[in-house]
């Protein structure tokens, strides 16, 4: 088993973890959180979704949270877009980079982003074309890659299938999400060497949730089986506001902390990113399911 010298991570925080959110966070501390990220040695910072404000709230300032981050040298801010009109505005705003989503279940996209999966790629088709025009890489997400809150299991085969039409739009990497945390390490492996079959060239990344706390296990898994790019979300914010009982993603401390002592490299600065977890802690006014910042870096070094 060979394990990936070194690991990308992309926090999700600031936009897949706000998102859901009941109380509005204020543009400024948005910033100052993606800037704590930044500072913490994060490279890739997912910082907003140009969505309908009538559809996430949370995310009505995205132009204006673009347009007041400090931009650091090798910092990528990456824009969530559902469609052309989220594209033009995210490019407009000078986001680095575009996400793209699409489920693997029609019901789920439907809920998601009120469209049948057919729909979902046209858009994602003007979307690609916008991004090739700006010189935008831009990703492709399959959401309930592992698991659909509405139809159940999702076949490997239709995620392949979803993972294809996006490659051959132009994505650079696509990503797969367990949206609502149902995935387990063999079916991580399973999925993983269904996607390097059919696009043995494409760079994978995985987004886990933890709602059933195997998260940490399922990036394990993904490791054995080659994957070196993974989502977090500071303190496991997060969840889906169209997935019934989806928790917060992994924590991107509890992720570092798994990696580091496994001698695996991120270059993130751990204790500067669990001052990040606390911190992000008192801008929700709530405690975060991330372990490693109450536990502490080290596990003991004995146990009685």
């Amino acid at each position: 088993m060979q394990l990936p010298s070194a690991v990308t991570i992309t926090e999700v925080g600031p936009r897949d973890g706000l998102q859901n959110e009941e109380r509005f966070v204020e543009t400024a501390r948005k910033v100052e959180l993606i800037d704590r990220l930044a500072a913490a040695g994060l490279r890739r910072i997912e910082a907003a979704s140009f969505v309908s404000p009538k559809a996430i709230p949370q995310m009505r300032d995205a132009a204006d949270l673009m347009a007041a981050l400090p931009r650091h040298e090798g910092v990528t801010y990456i824009a969530l877009v559902p469609n052309e009109t989220g594209a033009r505005n995210a490019i407009g705003a000078k986001a680095d980079e575009l996400a793209t989503v699409v489920s693997a279940s029609e019901s789920h996209n439907r809920r998601n982003v009120n469209r049948p999966i057919e729909e979902s790629l046209a858009e994602i088709e003007k979307v690609a074309a916008l991004a090739a025009e700006a010189g935008l890489p831009w990703a492709g997400y399959i959401s309930t890659a592992f698991g659909c809150p509405y139809e159940g299991e999702v076949s490997a085969q239709q995620v392949a299938l979803l993972a294809k039409r996006l490659r051959e739009l132009g994505a650079y990497a696509i990503a797969l999400g367990d949206t609502i945390g149902v995935a387990n390490p063999r079916q991580v492996q399973a999925l993983v060497a269904a996607l390097r079959q059919a696009l043995p060239d494409t760079p994978l990344r995985m987004h886990f949730h933890d709602t059933r706390g195997t998260a940490v296990a399922n990036v394990l898994a993904a490791l054995e089986a080659g994957v070196d790019s993974f989502d977090g979300s500071v303190g496991g914010l997060g969840g889906c506001p169209y997935a019934p009982g989806a928790a917060g993603n992994v924590a991107t401390e509890d992720v570092v902390y798994l990696l580091r002592e496994m001698g695996i490299e991120t270059g993130v600065d751990p204790e500067a990113l669990i001052d990040a977890a606390r911190w992000a802690e008192k801008l929700v006014k709530r405690t975060l399911p991330g372990r490693v910042k109450n536990a502490g870096l080290f596990a003991p070094t004995k146990v009685r």
